[in-house]
């Protein structure tokens, strides 16, 4: 059984038991997270597809931890003019445990 769900903007295929990395999102450490915006549940071979969500379908998860991930580096040149810019990025991110799909 999987769900695809939408997780601070972002499209997530999620099965029972697996960590996913989303988005940074609000709670503490340890706390559940209810996301209600399941927009395709597929329970055996039985497919349901949401216009635009699932009526009726939940996922639940908890919180395992904050943290940032890997940094990138942004840079900018321009030949001949001297001009040069270099920033870097480390994206906040939050680790999620699904334990259930309804």
């Amino acid at each position: 059984m999987y769900a695809i769900v939408d997780i601070a903007g972002s499209q997530f295929k999620v099965e029972k038991d697996q960590f996913v990395y989303a988005p940074k999102l609000e709670g503490e450490e340890g706390t559940e997270v209810t996301f209600d915006n399941v927009l395709l549940v597929d329970n055996d071979g039985k497919v349901k597809i949401g216009t635009p969500s699932v009526k009726g379908a939940k996922v639940t998860g908890k919180i395992l931890s904050h943290g940032k991930g890997d940094k990138v580096i942004v840079f900018k040149k321009k030949r001949r003019k001297g001009y040069k810019k270099k920033n870097g990025h480390r994206q906040h991110f939050t680790k999620v445990l699904i334990e259930d799909i309804k």
